[in-house]
């Protein structure tokens, strides 16, 4: 039997334009999911932009948004040495991934968004009838996929992802390079959020999976698997 194969990615970015405000990876939405993947015995791999070290959001390092998944993986060399030699978008062979998550934190907004490699990597996966997924700001990584035709991934899908009222919330609207929601929109998604900000809220549709916020983080590969059991059950 074929193993299954999820594709983390994640960010390089450590700061927002302004060198003294750091940014980087939201830690809960990679081990949440790590957590979800590894419980169901699927090889996992971390990829980044540029390959290489990744820097962790101050904010997700602490209370209340690091909770015992976040503490583990700290406290495990063997995880955290992922961070610091990550694979890049072109190692990666397309024809073995079965999904690929686009983890979050602000940082990504500066680095996923315009990736060539992951635009073609997220392409392949998806046009080879694999599951596209993201959680918060990890949509920022299909904002600007393309598939064969010309057209965007996300147009006319329902998707989901940090909001820009979260944005409002966290008083980081002047920051933000831009607002993802208002792109999202523009490129044709159907985007959605949930009632109230800060709650989880996942939106599927088909082999797309996307959660709004961290807070989604464990919904959102509970429905990457979903997805996954499906697509197996299809190919029988």
């Amino acid at each position: 039997m074929k193993e299954t194969t999820i594709v983390h990615v994640v960010t390089n970015v450590s700061h927002y334009k302004n060198p003294k405000e750091p940014t980087g990876l939201w830690l809960s939405e990679l081990s949440h999911a790590w957590d979800v993947f590894a419980a169901k015995g699927y090889t996992q791999k971390i990829v980044s932009p540029k390959g290489g070290h990744v820097p962790l959001e101050p904010l997700s390092l602490k209370w209340p948004n690091l909770d015992a998944s976040g503490r583990g993986w700290l406290m495990d060399e063997s995880k955290t040495a992922l961070l610091q030699n990550t694979l890049s978008p072109d190692s990666i062979d397309p024809a073995l991934v079965d999904a690929i998550y686009f983890t979050g934190g602000h940082a990504v907004m500066f680095d996923f968004s315009d990736s060539v490699p992951l635009q073609r990597l997220t392409r392949e996966v998806w046009e080879a009838g694999h599951v596209v997924a993201s959680v918060c700001h990890g949509y920022c990584g299909l904002l600007n996929v393309t598939l064969a035709n010309g057209s965007f991934l996300i147009a006319g899908r329902k998707m989901t992802g940090f909001s820009w009222t979260e944005e409002k919330l966290a008083g980081v609207t002047k920051k933000v390079p831009y607002n993802a929601e208002d792109v999202a929109k523009q490129r044709g998604a159907l985007y959605e959020k949930a009632l109230l900000p800060f709650t989880s809220n996942v939106v599927v549709d088909g082999r797309l999976v996307t959660g709004q916020n961290p807070q989604s983080a464990k919904a959102t590969a509970h429905m990457v698997v979903q997805a996954l059991q499906e697509e197996t059950k299809a190919a029988r």
